[in-house]
């Protein structure tokens, strides 16, 4: 049998993630080999927004997949842009991982506890927009690079804090180092965030039908849904953390939630923990959101 040649960023996080992918794979009877690719994001310095945005850390990738280098790509889903591209697929989005971003921080402060002019570190506009949002004072400083050299500048004390994806840290086995994981009230997580993304060549049939489907897709008759796979991209089961769960303080509580199939929760309003401290003559706002599968 020939080995499935699997597509991976160099970093830690990437190649943690794409051996996860790789491993449900050997599970469907395929040999599999992870080969390395450097993309624009991973050699520039420079921030996002100057070199492409969204896409620079996909489009090495894929032009691997499309000129037959590789057979199977593993992305972030964030990371890819929203067209389309032709002659590739998305086979399969694996189980989601909590999307909310965490704050890492010095002294193990929270946002809400970091004193005005504290500097925060983060790559994303995102972050950015929202977090001076909140009104707290905070100084935002632009950021490139990856988890160990972000986590960094707040050891070295070159930053108070920086704010990263939850889902990262928690695949990489770090998430005691975040000091809170910032409730969605105040940051909310970018589309796609905590999710990965299988991606083949449309004419690779046998690839894209490698993943299992999702049993609680399946009618009763053809058994019951207790048992999700762990390559759908509803949750694995009835406990799994909630991306939008919060409780005090770090928010690392979570409610329980279920599959996408399953009725959805009732609406809940959550009042944020920063609002007292915002500008203007609010002071405190209100949300309501349909809970994520």
């Amino acid at each position: 049998m020939t080995a499935l040649r699997l597509g991976t960023r160099r970093s830690a996080l990437a190649t943690t993630q794409s051996r996860w992918v790789a491993a449900r794979l050997r599970e469907a009877g395929h040999e599999v080999e992870l080969v390395e690719i450097t993309t624009e994001g991973d050699v520039s310095g420079e921030l996002l927004t100057a070199i492409g945005g969204t896409g620079v850390f996909a489009a090495a990738i894929r032009r691997a997949l499309l000129d037959g280098r590789i057979d199977v790509a593993v992305h972030s889903l964030k990371d890819l842009p929203t067209a389309p591209e032709p002659g590739l697929v998305v086979a399969a989005v694996p189980v989601r991982e909590d999307s909310r971003d965490v704050l890492v921080a010095r002294d193990g402060l929270t946002l809400g506890e970091l004193p005005a002019g504290s500097l925060v570190g983060t790559g994303s506009p995102r972050r950015t927009a929202q977090i001076a949002a909140l009104g707290l004072g905070i100084e935002i400083r632009p950021i490139r690079g990856n988890v160990d050299t972000r986590i960094g500048f707040v050891s070295s004390g070159a930053l108070d804090a920086v704010v990263l994806a939850r889902a990262g840290l928690a695949r990489l086995g770090r998430l005691d180092e975040a000091t809170e994981v910032i409730d969605p009230i105040q940051v909310l997580p970018a589309p796609g965030q905590g999710a990965l993304a299988v991606e083949c060549r449309s004419d690779r049939d046998d690839v894209a039908t490698s993943w299992p489907p999702c049993p609680c897709s399946r009618t009763p008759t053809r058994g019951p849904a207790s048992r999700p796979s762990a390559l759908c991209s509803r949750r694995s089961r009835p406990d799994a953390p909630h991306p939008w769960g919060r409780s005090p303080r770090s928010s690392r509580a979570t409610t329980a939630s279920s599959c996408r199939c399953a009725p959805s929760p009732a609406r809940r309003t959550a009042r944020s923990s920063c609002a007292a401290r915002s500008s203007g003559p609010t002071t405190s706002r209100r949300f309501s959101a349909r809970a994520w599968p």
